[in-house]
């Protein structure tokens, strides 16, 4: 399929879908409808072909700070999608899908200024890979830490009205949060090992502020779940550990690629 007609689906869908969920939340509809579901996978199954076709190019392989966001974007809904089969996560679309929508608008209509790799190995692919994935899940992680704050303290000041009814046991959305928090640090880590093994100088400089952001993000994160396993830590403590770490995650991502990419002109390894 066309790139620009598979993206452009993909819009159309997400911002129905959007809407679509806004009904729900006002008419305080509990849970995901076969509609909703049915069109988010649509939706990101067009949203893939059209990603897909902005990497791939003919002339090699392209990742500019647009397209990388994208990519993000739709790594991050199909993991959504696929959880809230088993987990009430789909009101995270309402934030979602918008800015997917954004995101793919501006790959779309933004020329990329990074260079087209026509010669990317195996290894490098990898970590590009489990670098993504593990932005991904930190980034689900925030937007559930962020979720479990509004929800703890709608409860604190006895508000249990609204969107609050529709949204899972505290304990449970607690449990969620832990969930991938773990499992986004595993990748991390994966990712920095894999960036150390694969990379000719992982402290080069067009990528030291990078590797120096990840790996603060890697400690802030593991002293969070370290935190949590030795103190018991929970509730806000939890939320702004989370939050931090995924700040520093951003920065390491998108605000060294901002900065080389967009204002100096380079293109880092993603």
């Amino acid at each position: 399929m066309n790139t620009l007609a598979a993206n452009a689906a993909a819009i159309a869908l997400y911002v129905t879908a959007s809407l679509f969920l806004i009904g729900q939340l006002f008419r305080q509809m509990q849970g995901a409808t076969p509609w909703l579901l049915a069109m988010a996978a649509c939706a990101v199954a067009f949203h893939a072909l059209g990603v897909y076709g902005q990497i791939f190019t003919p002339q090699g392989f392209q990742f500019g700070f647009y397209i990388a966001l994208s990519f993000i974007f739709v790594t991050v809904n199909t993991l959504v999608l696929v959880s809230s089969l088993k987990k009430p996560l789909h009101n995270l679309f309402v934030l979602l899908f918008p800015l997917s929508s954004a995101a793919m608008l501006c790959a779309l209509l933004i020329p990329p200024t990074a260079p087209t790799l026509t010669n990317l190995g195996a290894d490098i692919a990898l970590h590009i890979l489990l670098s993504v994935l593990a932005y991904s899940l930190l980034t689900i992680a925030a937007l559930q830490a962020l979720v479990l704050a509004y929800q703890n303290r709608q409860l604190h000041h006895k508000r249990l009205t609204g969107v609050i009814r529709m949204l899972p046991p505290l304990q449970t959305m607690e449990q969620l949060l832990f969930e991938l928090l773990w499992a986004g640090v595993a990748l991390l880590t994966l990712s920095i090992v894999s960036g150390i093994l694969f990379l000719d100088d992982i402290f080069a400089q067009h990528l030291v502020h990078k590797t120096a952001f990840s790996i603060i993000a890697w400690f802030i994160y593991a002293t969070l779940l370290w935190g949590r396993h030795k103190l018991g830590w929970r509730g806000n403590t939890a939320v702004r550990w989370a939050l931090v770490g995924f700040a520093a995650l951003m920065v390491a991502f998108f605000g060294t690629k901002l900065v080389l990419e967009l204002i100096l002109g380079v293109s880092p390894v993603a």
